[in-house]
Formats: structure tokens, C-alpha cells, sequence
């Protein structure tokens, strides 16, 4: 989720967190409040900066998370995701979507769209 939509899903985001932690991961970093922020990347090129929405950590290896939800600006969302999906192969952690009913189709097509359609997004 990019960082104007992160301001109108903090409650999503929230039961996101609540759904890993049911599901043993730990050492959960988000970008809201009462959680520590996790690491921000800045592109070279625009300036931008990234900064996924959920760090965890379970069983040793750390997991990245993206929340997908319905966006005016998919363009920012894909580039995002090609990132985070390339940093965590880079560093062999692994990188997760979580999606919610109502947004499936928009995020099959996002992840189509950017040849990542072997991802199987987490549905809550």
C-alpha cells in the first residue's frame, strides 16, 4: 500500500499484524503506530522512498509484507512490489501480498501485470 492509503486502511493493517501474530511470526516492524518502523529504501532515480508496510521474522528468515488494496496510482504499487520482491530474493527472505474480499481481482491483475503471478497472495 502506498503512503496516502496507508492513513485510511490503518485498520486493515492492524488485523493484518493480528492474523501473523496468530500465525507465529515475530519481531513485527509496521508502519503505524505502536510498532517500530521498518528500514525505508530510497530510489536513486525519483527520490522516492520505500518502505514496506509489515517486517516479521519466523523460523529464522525474514518475511516482507504489502497490504493490496484498491489503488488510484498502480503504477507507484507495482514498482513497489518489483522492489520488495528483488530485495528479498537478493537477501533469500521472502516476500508476501495480503489481500482482503473485494480486492482479490484487483491484485490477481496487479501481480499478472508485473509477471509475478506465481505469488499467492494472503486472503483475510
Amino acid at each position: 500500500m502506498i503512503k496516502s492509503d496507508k492513513l485510511e486502511n490503518k485498520e486493515f493493517l492492524t488485523k493484518s499484524i493480528n492474523h501473523l501474530e496468530s500465525h507465529g511470526f515475530e519481531n513485527i516492524k509496521a508502519d503505524i503506530d505502536d510498532y517500530e518502523t521498518p528500514k525505508s529504501y530510497i530510489r536513486k532515480e525519483t527520490g522516492n522512498k520505500i518502505t514496506p508496510d509489515i517486517v516479521a521474522i519466523k523460523n529464522g528468515r525474514k518475511y516482507f509484507f504489502d497490504i493490496s488494496l484498491k489503488s488510484d496510482t498502480p503504477r507507484l504499487l507495482k514498482s513497489k512490489w518489483l522492489f520488495l520482491d528483488t530485495l528479498s530474493r537478493m537477501n533469500a527472505n521472502r516476500f508476501r501480498i495480503i489481500t482482503t474480499r473485494g480486492h482479490y481481482s484487483f491484485t490477481d491483475a496487479m501481480l499478472s501485470d508485473i509477471n509475478l503471478a506465481n505469488k499467492t497472495p494472503i486472503k483475510i
